[in-house]
């Protein structure tokens, strides 16, 4: 099957996030077997009233399963044609996509493994993380630590899950920090980077993987090498 292969999906689930962001849930139409790797995303399509046939990237934010399913967790960009279609897209519509593609996915051997992200950049992380978890074969009882970055706790996508895997999972360790804490949040503070030197100090050869905008994406990667670690440890994907 060629990976150009396109594919129509459908929205079967759409959940409000925040404001301005929605998890949309999809299942892939007439095809035999819908396969992806946890980290990989998807090329969507769709035109626009005047016949211009819009192409966008986003991740997939769900763990690979059997059903022909994936999710998306996306933000409305003001003016962005095709984020205002996906958000007002009502249940039963249909889009046309392309893929997967990517090689932002874990790398053997697994390690002890840091994920750094903010905003939607945690969309990968969700898949991979799901994933990872389900299975003792998979996780082989690592240690794991998700930063998630965001301004206010509002703004924090996924939170009630990533705590019940944290509390299922010992070996999960979930650091929300927000930039714009109000007075009650019992939680981290500030930007992400600045929590990671505690997650990394004296631990032996991990693994990090960072998500987001780019401006966040080169100051943990720039940490990270300031505190002596080989750049092929470190594994990014950008959203600007």
């Amino acid at each position: 099957m060629s990976p150009f292969q396109t594919y129509t999906a459908r929205l079967v689930r759409t959940l409000p996030l925040s404001d301005f962001t929605k998890h949309l849930e999809f299942e892939i139409l007439q095809a035999p077997r819908f396969g992806f790797v946890a980290g990989q995303w998807l090329s969507l399509k769709q035109n626009t009233p005047e016949g211009e046939e819009i192409t966008r990237a986003y991740s997939i934010a769900s763990a690979p399963e059997e059903s022909n399913r994936f999710a998306l967790c996306l933000n409305r960009v003001q003016d962005g044609f095709m984020s205002n279609f996906l958000c007002d897209m009502k249940e039963g519509q249909e889009i046309r996509c392309q893929g997967p593609f990517g090689d932002f996915i874990l790398r053997p051997p697994l390690r002890d493994t840091i994920f750094i992200a903010t905003g939607t950049g945690i969309a990968p992380f969700r898949a991979m993380l799901h994933w990872l978890l389900a299975d003792p074969a998979r996780h082989q009882y690592k240690q794991f630590w998700l930063v998630f970055g965001n301004r206010t706790e509002n703004d924090i996508y996924y939170h009630r899950e990533f705590q019940e895997l944290a509390s299922k999972h010992p070996f999960f360790h979930y650091l929300p920090t927000l930039s714009r804490a109000g007075p009650n949040w019992q939680g981290l503070r500030g930007y992400v980077q600045e929590h990671v030197p505690a997650v990394v100090h004296g631990r032996g050869e991990m693994h990090a993987y960072i998500c987001g905008l780019e401006k966040m994406v080169k100051a943990n990667r720039e940490l990270l090498k300031s505190l002596g670690w080989d750049r092929k440890s470190i594994l990014y994907e950008k959203y600007d």
